[in-house]
C-alpha cells in the first residue's frame, strides 16, 4: 500500500475544512437573509393587509430552509436568529432590535448615517423593551403609535415621544390635577386643555364639588385610541359632568366668556411645533381672561435638568400677566427625558392662593367618597414637597418667583 505523504494529507484536511467553512457561511448567510426576508414582508403585510393575505399565511420564517441535522450548525443558526435585525417584524422606525427610543432623524454625510436626537433632549434617549406594536396611524396633526412594553406595560408615542406608559401615568396625572385643584377651596369649573387621554379628566372627577368639566383637545385620534387601549385613563370621558370639545385650544380659549373658570388644567405636549403657541404670552393670557379672580393654572413646565431656560421664559411672562402667585413644582416620572417633570402654577388676582399647603387636601375627599380607583403618587406631604426646589434651580428661578414687582421681571 503506497504512502501518501504527511504534507498531502493535512493539506486536503485543510482544503475540506475550507469547504466545511464556506458552505457554513454560505448557509448562514442564506438564513439570515431569509430571515430578513421574513420580518420584511411581516411589516409589508401588517400595513398593506389587502396584499397577499393568503400566501402570507403560508410564510415561516423556516420556509426554503434546509432540514440541518449537523450539531454544529444549530449553535450558528440560533446565534443568527438572535443577532439578525428586527427578526420580530415591529415594523416602525423607533423600534431597533425589540427596543423603541425616541424618535431621531437621520441624514447621509458622506455615505455615513448621522443621527440626531429630539431637539428637546440632545444627546439622550429613553429606551423600552418591545413586546409587540398594538396601533399605528396618523392623524392630521401628528403619527400615534401603542406598543406593549416588558416592564411599563402599554406605552402611547406621538410622533416618536413617550407621552404615558401604565405603570408611571399616576405620577403626572395625579400631580397636573391635584396641585391646582387641591390648593384652592371648592372648585366648582375646570377646563383641560390637551388631556386627550383622559388621565386628567379621571383625576378631577375625584372632587365632589366640581360641578363642569370642559376638554378641549386638538385630534380625536387621540382620544379614540385612548379609549381602546388606555380604558382605566379614558373612562374619564364618560364622566357626566364631562363637556368635550376637538379643536384648537387657542381658537377656544379666545371665545371662552370671562372669568368662567376656577381651574385650567394645560396637559400639552412638548413645546416644539404647533404646541410652541402654548407657551407663549398671547395664550396665558387668554388663559388669565378665562379664570375666575384667585383661579388657577397649571401648566406642564419641562424639565428642571434640561430645559431651565424655558422655565425662566416662562415664568417670567406668567409673572406679567398673573397678579396673585407664581411658583413652580415638579415630580418624578421614570419615562419622561431624565426622569422628572414640572409644573408651573399661577393665580389670578383675587383671594390669594398658597400652592405649598393645600386648603383643599385629597385625603378629605377620599375619606368623603369611594373610588374604584385609589390614587397611587398624590398625596398631601408630596404636593408640600414638589415645592422645594434644588439649590441650582432655586439660583436660576427664585428670584423670577419671589420678585414682588413684575415690572423688574
Amino acid at each position: 500500500m503506497p504512502q501518501i505523504p504527511i504534507f498531502i494529507i493535512l493539506q486536503r484536511e485543510s482544503e475540506t475544512r475550507a469547504y466545511r467553512e464556506r458552505s457554513e457561511t454560505k448557509r448562514l448567510s442564506v438564513f439570515v437573509y431569509e430571515r430578513i426576508l421574513f420580518a420584511s414582508l411581516s411589516c409589508l403585510f401588517a400595513s398593506f393587509p389587502e396584499v397577499g393575505s393568503s400566501h402570507f399565511q403560508k410564510l415561516t420564517p423556516e420556509t426554503g430552509a434546509r432540514e440541518e441535522k449537523d450539531h454544529l450548525w444549530r449553535p450558528t443558526q440560533e446565534e443568527a436568529m438572535a443577532s439578525a435585525p428586527e427578526l420580530d417584524a415591529k415594523c416602525h422606525s423607533t423600534v431597533v432590535s425589540g427596543w423603541f427610543s425616541e424618535h431621531q432623524s437621520a441624514s447621509d454625510k458622506g455615505n455615513k448615517m448621522v443621527y440626531f436626537n429630539n431637539p428637546m433632549w440632545p444627546g439622550e434617549a429613553h429606551s423600552l423593551q418591545v413586546e409587540s406594536i398594538l396601533f399605528q396611524g396618523r392623524s392630521e396633526y401628528q403619527e400615534v403609535v401603542v406598543f406593549e412594553s416588558t416592564s411599563y406595560g402599554k406605552v402611547l408615542v406621538l410622533d416618536g415621544i413617550v407621552q404615558l406608559t401604565e405603570k408611571d401615568e399616576c405620577a403626572y396625572q395625579e400631580m397636573i390635577t391635584h396641585l391646582p385643584l387641591c390648593s384652592i377651596p371648592s372648585p366648582k369649573t375646570v377646563l383641560v386643555v390637551g388631556g386627550g387621554d383622559g388621565g386628567v379628566l379621571r383625576e378631577v372627577a375625584r372632587h365632589n364639588s366640581v360641578e363642569h368639566i370642559d376638554i378641549c383637545e386638538i385630534d380625536k385620534m387621540v382620544i379614540d385610541v385612548s379609549k381602546e387601549f388606555f380604558p382605566e385613563l379614558a373612562k374619564g370621558f364618560e364622566d357626566p359632568r364631562v363637556h368635550l370639545h376637538v379643536g384648537d385650544a387657542v381658537d377656544f380659549l379666545r371665545r371662552a366668556p370671562k372669568e368662567k373658570y376656577d381651574a385650567i388644567i394645560v396637559d400639552s405636549s412638548d413645546p416644539v411645533g404647533p404646541a410652541q403657541e402654548l407657551v407663549e404670552k398671547p395664550f396665558f393670557e387668554t388663559i388669565a381672561k378665562a379664570l375666575k379672580p384667585g383661579g388657577v393654572l397649571c401648566n406642564m413646565a419641562e424639565s428642571m435638568w434640561l430645559h431651565t431656560h424655558l422655565i425662566q421664559d416662562m415664568i417670567s411672562i406668567c409673572r406679567k400677566i398673573f397678579k396673585g402667585s407664581v411658583h413652580y413644582a415638579w415630580g418624578s416620572v421614570p419615562t419622561y427625558p431624565s426622569g422628572v417633570i414640572g409644573f408651573l402654577l399661577c393665580s389670578t388676582e383675587g383671594p390669594p392662593v398658597d400652592f405649598k399647603n393645600p386648603i383643599n387636601p385629597i385625603e378629605k375627599l377620599e375619606s368623603s367618597a369611594e373610588y374604584e380607583r385609589e390614587l397611587k403618587f398624590y398625596n398631601s406631604e408630596i404636593h408640600s414637597a414638589a415645592f422645594a426646589l434644588p439649590s441650582f434651580l432655586r439660583r436660576e428661578v427664585k428670584a423670577l418667583v419671589d420678585s414682588p414687582d413684575p415690572a423688574q421681571d
